[in-house]
């Protein structure tokens, strides 16, 4: 049997809560993306207790699940061989880690591997998905017993996976309103009553309504290792982002009719780039002259784009956030900022990259972390592609 190409793309959030005091996070997350073979690959391990000891014993897990997993490694062989590899306590007991792996290839088959973490959460629309479950036994005398849950299914647009830790479903134990912890099925209503209220809720929200509900279950004060993860199969959002001349004065046309049809929010880096735009399109750039007293130039406003900036300084700075980013992360407002928020909203990004030198950046007393455009933006692309599933279709000019 076969399948089209999905019509959809993939959001992918995780957000984490570790209890007061605690300096790792004992849940770890891992992901890769195998372009070749158009898969995903997605890890979430619970290592047994807290703090470093948890933290070392996971990110084994999850290291290990994600590398097996991309060389087709049988299920029940790889959680042989990890089971092995986790190391022994000084009392000789067994150390331990659940992990939650998730695979979608390229035609969106999803495959649900689950050892001991909570089961995954599948809604297709606000209705819950429950495809049928299979069991494997992990192989070798010393797992007796250790199971792995295997679901399968084909996601369509508008369908949610949510992988939870413990941490949220025995999140509240002991309290009066819930003695015996959350629980998986409490977490499911309050799932399915977000997503029934707010159709098109991100993955970022809903991860961290789930995350700040197992927060307020317990008082604010988080007695385990919390971690939410959503997957939100919905209509993919393009953005354009352009920085830089075309190399050739001939392409300034060929590159505003690019522009000109392109059907998104778009942003300007680069004052140059500015100037040929508005020419090209004929349209009127006006130039803020206030500093926001963020260290980057003020911005410019033109017709139809959202953000007007500096170009090799905004990049810069863009880049160093992204490659910072991370789910505790408050953003600012300078224009970097702001133009990270649209990268982290949108899915499909085309970038143009115009590789004409600015002759304005060749000055031996400019900051030596001044780079060229092109070395930037392929960092740029890569955190996009690796660290935040985003497709970028880059065009250098």
């Amino acid at each position: 049997m076969t399948s089209s190409r999905p019509d959809y793309h993939v959001e992918i959030d995780v957000q984490q809560k570790k209890p007061k005091g605690q300096v790792a996070c004992g849940d770890v997350f891992h992901s890769i993306i195998i372009k070749e073979e158009g898969r995903k690959v997605i890890v979430m391990s619970d290592g047994i207790g807290h703090g470093i000891k948890a933290n070392v014993l996971a990110t084994l897990t999850a290291s290990m699940a994600l590398n097996y997993s991309s060389f087709h490694t049988k299920p029940e062989i790889a959680a042989r061989i990890i089971m092995r590899a986790l190391p022994k306590s000084s009392d000789g007991e067994e150390n331990y880690a659940t992990f939650t792996l998730i695979e979608i290839d390229a035609e969106g088959r999803v495959r649900i591997i689950n050892y001991d973490n909570p089961r995954t959460i599948i809604l297709r629309g606000n209705n819950i998905l429950d495809p049928a479950e299979y069991q494997v036994e992990i192989q070798g005398i010393e797992n007796a017993g250790k199971i792995l849950r295997i679901r399968e299914f084909f996601a369509r647009k508008e369908d949610r996976m949510v992988f939870l830790s413990d941490g949220v479903t025995q999140s509240g134990l002991g309290s009066t309103r819930f003695p015996m912890g959350w629980g998986r099925d409490k977490v499911e209503e309050f799932t399915i009553a977000q997503v029934s209220r707010m159709p098109d809720i991100s993955a970022t929200r809903l991860a961290r309504k789930i995350i700040n509900q197992a927060s307020l279950n317990d008082g604010f004060d988080l007695k385990d290792d919390t971690t939410c993860g959503v997957i939100y199969f919905r209509k993919p959002r393009e953005f354009l982002l352009i920085t830089g001349p075309p190399f050739y004065k001939i392409k300034d046309y060929d590159v505003g009719e690019q522009i000109r049809n392109f059907n998104g929010k778009k942003v300007i880096c680069g004052g140059t780039t500015a100037e040929i735009i508005a020419r090209e399109l004929d349209l009127k750039l006006e130039t803020e002259h206030e500093f926001a007293g963020s260290g980057l130039p003020p911005t410019a406003r033109l017709e139809g784009f959202e953000l007007v900036t500096e170009g090799i300084l905004t990049m810069g700075k863009v880049e160093e956030i992204l490659e910072n980013y991370t789910s505790e992360t408050r953003m600012g407002d300078t224009p970097a900022d702001e133009i990270v928020n649209l990268l982290l909203e949108h899915d499909i990004i085309h970038i143009i990259v115009g590789t004409r030198i600015n002759w304005a950046h060749q000055d031996p007393d400019q900051p030596v972390e001044l780079e060229i455009r092109k070395v930037v933006l392929k960092r740029i692309i890569k955190l996009l592609e690796e660290k935040f599933f985003k497709e970028v279709l880059a065009d250098f000019v």
